[in-house]
């Protein structure tokens, strides 16, 4: 298959998910602004988000894509089959007792996350919103199930999708449910929650007729029996030891969160909003290149290590590199020096103001300074992962996550809740770098030909597009134009428009082709 297609694809129909999470975002702040109600839902919401991270996307698909596709290639889809049913029964039942256990013990979770909402306010409405929006990792677990499923068997479409349900239920229960909610003396914020969980429900459900189409819908054990039989299946066994190093790797970056976010609840009302906004758009090139990337990469990867083709899966490293360089590089220039004409534009009306759009503006541009090491690490660490070495990336992680605290001390004091961006980004682009160096002295990756005059190329390329925007962002007042929102919508198209012919012209003019980084797998 053409795997730049395939990714293509996936980063195309992530480009929707995104832009509906970010009209998502943009009646949440036209609505509630940055205020201790939207710190209460963002709070709530990334508990069940963290624990999708850690478990679900994290370290679960690290320990089952690999093993899946080393099933496949090995032992016939027969086998993976019975696989399949087993990882999905025990996986079932243990997050029926997650749930229900993470209602319970939602005050504690959110004391753990967030004892700065007492202080503000919110801590009671963070409680209530998080039970009814815990059952969502649930869903959500089931949903990483069947997309590492669908992705093995290169269905890429369906969990790249997917996301947009969850983006239109919350907007059209904020659109519909919100006032009546009000209305009835309720506070509208839990609308939002009702969204969440309907949005996990629907992403559930589209993912079973494309499994049932490839043989593939998971018959789930309800008995005793049935449970015991799937606990002792030997890939089940399997999943679980490589579940444990890969657990330690994520909770490293969601411990990280963790404690970001504590930092962000004692700076202040606002703050953590703020970085969800700022966070929300630094998404767009993390998801629309990282994500889809490291979506095709992992299946191909593996697959290459279980044919012991090592030239083939150090060929797929380079390339997955390369476009990394080409496509986020630009994007962190435009995150520095061209924030405030993003923020205000996306977000600038209804209850968040200009104050707010300086402040997001800040950490926007913290995000920005670490963007390449976000997204390397969507390239590199797959490449761990489809060697089944977990242990990796574990221990570079815990070194980073001392490193990225250390540097909050030195820019939280000096810069607030830009600081704890900035960190981020630092942190990342150390792991990134870090990771990178392993598998180049481990032979995994060597660079191909071109690489200095490859990066050269692009470094031009980027400066010359910063320059454009910079002269952009001076010379418009992107806030005062908030006045007339179709016209500086419109001349934030032009910009961007402008901004792209100029770098992709400058490659084109240094021999760049398309044609470069075709490549099929």
């Amino acid at each position: 298959m053409n795997l730049l297609r395939a990714a293509s694809l996936v980063s195309l129909l992530t480009l929707a998910s995104r832009v509906t999470g970010l009209v998502r975002e943009q009646a949440i702040a036209a609505a509630f602004g940055a205020s201790v109600v939207t710190d209460a839902f963002n709070v709530a919401f990334r508990i069940p988000n963290l624990l999708r991270r850690l478990f679900a996307e994290g370290a679960f698909s690290q320990a089952f894509v690999p093993l899946l596709a080393h099933s496949r290639a090995q032992e016939g889809d027969a086998a993976t089959r019975a696989l399949v049913d087993a990882v999905a029964t025990v996986l079932l039942w243990a997050l029926a007792a997650t749930c229900v256990a993470g209602v319970v013990a939602a005050p504690v979770l959110v004391w753990l996350m967030a004892q700065g909402l007492q202080a503000s306010g919110g801590f009671e409405l963070a409680v209530g919103l998080t039970r009814w929006m815990f059952p969502y990792i649930g869903f959500m677990s089931l949903v990483a199930l069947s997309a590492g499923v669908l992705n093995t068997w290169k269905r890429f479409a369906v969990p790249a999708a997917t996301p947009v349900l969850l983006n239109l239920a919350v907007i059209v229960c904020a659109w519909l449910l919100a006032p009546r909610l009000e209305a009835r003396g309720i506070a509208p914020v839990y609308a939002l929650a009702v969204g969440v969980m309907l949005g996990g429900v629907l992403q559930l459900a589209v993912q079973l007729p494309a499994l049932a189409r490839i043989g593939m819908l998971p018959r789930f054990g309800l008995g005793w029996r049935a449970v015991r039989s799937a606990v002792g299946h030997p890939g089940v066994k399997r999943v679980l030891k490589q579940m444990a190093p890969a657990l330690l790797g994520v909770s490293v970056a969601q411990i990280s969160l963790l404690i970001n976010t504590q930092i962000a609840t004692q700076i202040g009302p606002g703050a953590v909003s703020w970085l969800s906004y700022a966070d929300r758009l630094m998404e767009f090139p993390t998801a629309l290149l990282g994500v889809a990337l490291g979506v095709v990469l992992l299946p191909q990867l593996a697959a290459s290590r279980a044919a012991d083709d090592g030239a083939r899966y150090a060929n797929l490293l380079d390339w997955g590199l390369r476009l990394v360089l080409l496509f986020t590089l630009p994007c962190a220039v435009a995150l520095i020096v061209f924030p405030q004409a993003l923020v205000a534009v996306l977000y600038h009306r209804g209850a968040f103001e200009a104050a707010d759009v300086a402040q997001t503006v800040i950490a926007l541009q913290g995000y920005g300074a670490g963007l390449l090491g976000l997204v390397a690490l969507k390239v590199v660490t797959p490449g761990y992962y489809a060697k089944q070495d977990i242990r990796t990336p574990v221990k570079v992680a815990v070194a980073v996550l001392v490193l990225t605290q250390l540097l909050n001390l030195l820019f939280v004091p000096w810069l607030g809740h830009a600081g704890l961006a900035l960190s981020i980004g630092c942190g990342a682009l150390v792991n990134a770098l870090w990771l990178l160096i392993g598998l180049h002295r481990s032979a995994s990756w060597r660079p191909a030909a071109g690489w200095p005059w490859f990066i050269a190329k692009v470094v031009v390329a980027s400066t010359a597009m910063g320059v454009g925007l910079a002269w952009a962002a001076r010379r418009f007042d992107w806030v005062a134009l908030g006045a007339h929102e179709g016209q500086r919508a419109a001349l934030l198209a032009a910009v961007l428009a402008g901004s792209a012919l100029v770098y992709f012209g400058v490659l084109l003019a240094f021999g760049v082709r398309p044609r470069d980084f075709v490549r099929r797998g």
